[in-house]
């Protein structure tokens, strides 16, 4: 089967084990996802599934993406992402949940876009420290200071930090550790719960 989902972060919560130590975990409401697409090393040159997540409005797709789901009768789902398997064993119109997916115990990898913070500026982008609330500063106390070497070479160097966008870009991933207090799945309600544990 294929060990991998769509999902959503829900939010945090805590569990607690037999001792009565409290867990961090965070919650995912991950799938219910539909197969949209098989590709095959003969056809495309590679062995992959295609999942489709989350049901939407058919006014928000195109007709493009709506013609590749209506193909095989799949609802309009807005997010379709590619996960590399081989032997899989899953057909064009499957739905797979989480109890197909994971269970108790397993590590998994989290990879998960971060929310839009518009232009950000230094302190809130990169933690600079900023100046000194007394001593004569007056609207200088989050300026990022002094931002090039002198004369030579007469620029900021590429890629110093700096104010600009935050948020949205890179994808942040993040591997936790299944056990006791660890991945636990909710096929009732699509969800699992991962956390991450010290020690």
């Amino acid at each position: 089967m294929l060990k991998g989902l769509i999902g959503r972060k829900i939010g945090m919560t805590q569990i607690f084990d037999e001792q009565g130590v409290a867990y961090p975990v965070t919650l995912i409401e991950a799938g219910p996802c539909y197969v949209t697409q098989v590709r095959t090393a003969e056809k495309e040159g590679y062995s992959a599934v295609q999942l489709g997540y989350g049901e939407v409005n058919p006014k928000r797709l195109t007709s493009g993406q709506l013609g590749h789901l209506k193909t095989n009768e799949i609802p309009p789902l807005r997010f379709l992402r590619e996960f590399r398997a081989k032997d899989h064993g899953l057909n064009v119109g499957d739905k797979v949940t989480v109890a197909d997916a994971f269970s108790v115990g397993e590590r998994v990898d989290v990879v998960g876009i971060s929310k839009g913070k518009g232009f950000a500026g230094g302190v809130k982008r990169y933690h600079f420290h900023g100046m000194n609330a007394t001593h004569g500063t007056s609207d200088r106390n989050r300026a990022p200071g002094s931002r090039g070497s002198g004369t030579t070479p007469g620029r900021v160097y590429k890629g110093s930090r700096g104010a600009g966008h935050m948020g949205v870009g890179p994808h942040n991933r993040a591997e936790h550790q299944g056990g006791d207090g660890g991945c636990r799945a909710q096929p009732d309600r699509h969800q699992r719960r991962s956390s991450r544990r010290q020690g």
